[in-house]
């Protein structure tokens, strides 16, 4: 089923009062643009959200992936390539919902930071803030946090973001882990390790490692 809407407003408001499985925004609407709708349907929602747009730009690509959209396509498009993109979200999207429900809460910590993986999200027990995870954001955090101190390669990662056999842009996955670094904070980093991959870590607290090197 499908729901139409020509401005930003209309959208909004639909998506405010019903149930629905994916959004595909336009870049270009009157009244709301789909770069402002995509940042009010984030601070509610983490649907599958696909943006499609005639700007090519990488800066375009940037702004939208770092508002939380899932995907970003480019006008010409391929219906079909369009249609196989929303089924893939879907059913990625639902495998994850399906998946937390019958999952038992668990958390996992490194450093300062708490991982739940059924409400996915993180606790910063230092400040005590409770951040809440994308679909992406969560399903590359929940890989760092099974192995801390481990180096996982770029291709590990797009699978466990996006799926296997899903070609992923590097913005992509350089946007998703400049955002989980953002909400991780400082006690907790996701480094890069030059012709290997990345790898999560905590950060040592320079005072502690001073105390113990003096006893």
């Amino acid at each position: 089923t499908v729901l139409a809407c020509f401005d930003g407003m209309s959208a909004l408001g639909i998506i405010s009062s019903t149930q629905i499985d994916i959004a595909l925004l336009d870049v270009m609407m009157p009244e709301l643009n789909g770069f402002q709708l995509l940042k009010k349907i984030r601070e509610k929602s983490n649907i599958p959200v696909l943006m499609l747009s005639a700007k090519t730009s990488s800066a375009d690509k940037i702004l939208g992936l770092d508002l939380g959209a899932d995907d970003y396509i480019t006008k010409p498009f391929d219906p079909l390539e369009v249609v196989a993109r929303i089924k893939s979200n879907i059913r990625r999207y639902k495998a994850d919902k399906n998946a937390a429900e019958i999952e038992e809460e668990t958390i996992s910590e490194c450093g300062d930071i708490v991982l739940n993986t059924q409400k996915c999200t993180i606790l910063d027990k230092s400040k005590g803030i409770e951040t809440e995870l994308t679909s992406i954001e969560y399903k590359i955090l929940h890989l760092f946090f099974s192995s801390p101190n481990r180096v996982f390669t770029k291709n590990q990662l797009i699978r466990a973001g996006w799926g296997e056999n899903i070609f992923v842009e590097d913005n992509s996955i350089m946007v998703a882990l400049s955002k989980l670094r953002a909400k991780l904070g400082e006690s907790v980093v996701i480094k890069n390790i030059r012709g290997l991959g990345y790898r999560l870590e905590a950060k040592k607290d320079g005072k502690k490692e001073r105390e113990r090197e003096n006893v």
